[in-house]
């Protein structure tokens, strides 16, 4: 356990008081990196382009509200602690708009399908630790330290639903205009 021990250090900085926080602080941790391996995965891996994946962010993002509300509940938040949320948020749509930039979208019998590369699963890795640096920074208050780990899924869920609806308007752009030439099909759709 003594991991653990080392994380809530790290996170609470001496500002965590309850030892359940420690189960909370890895439930979060190990959850977050659970989602981050999977939407990996998935976008490393050629699917069809359609809204199916709309229902796993609304999933993600039932569950970040809730760990987030959790984490409000149980802390003194403060108004800035609701700007720092959303500025946070602001950091996942902007990796959102870089990752869709990076998804290569062609058409195969009229269906479009997307495929990420190994920059796309770098600008994932990349965001999850803009995300934790952007709380480290931000978030000053012993009170809400540890919003960052609280908010991952949240965040990732931003992320990934800023992506997936530009890669569907790439998708439906393409669609529209017809199957390309070889020479033109890329990141850029």
């Amino acid at each position: 356990m003594g991991w653990a021990w080392e994380m809530r250090s790290a996170v609470c900085l001496g500002g965590c008081r309850n030892p359940g926080v420690i189960n909370v602080i890895v439930i979060d941790v190990i959850l977050g990196l659970a989602v981050l391996a999977l939407l990996i995965y998935r976008q490393l891996s050629a699917r069809p382009v359609n809204a199916s994946a709309l229902r796993l962010i609304a999933i993600l993002v039932v569950i970040g509200v809730i760990q987030t509300y959790q984490f409000l509940s149980k802390n003194h938040s403060h108004p800035l602690t609701y700007a720092a949320i959303g500025g946070s948020l602001v950091l996942a749509a902007v990796f959102g708009w870089l990752r869709a930039s990076t998804i290569r979208i062609w058409l195969q019998d009229g269906q479009p399908w997307s495929k990420g590369d190994w920059l796309t699963a770098a600008l994932w890795i990349a965001s999850l630790v803009a995300h934790l640096g952007y709380d480290i920074l931000v978030v000053h208050d012993r009170g809400v330290r540890g919003l960052g780990i609280a908010t991952i899924v949240l965040y990732l869920a931003v992320s990934l639903g800023f992506q997936r609806v530009l890669v569907l308007q790439r998708a439906h752009r393409l669609q529209v205009a017809g199957p390309a030439a070889p020479g033109e099909l890329g990141r850029l759709g």
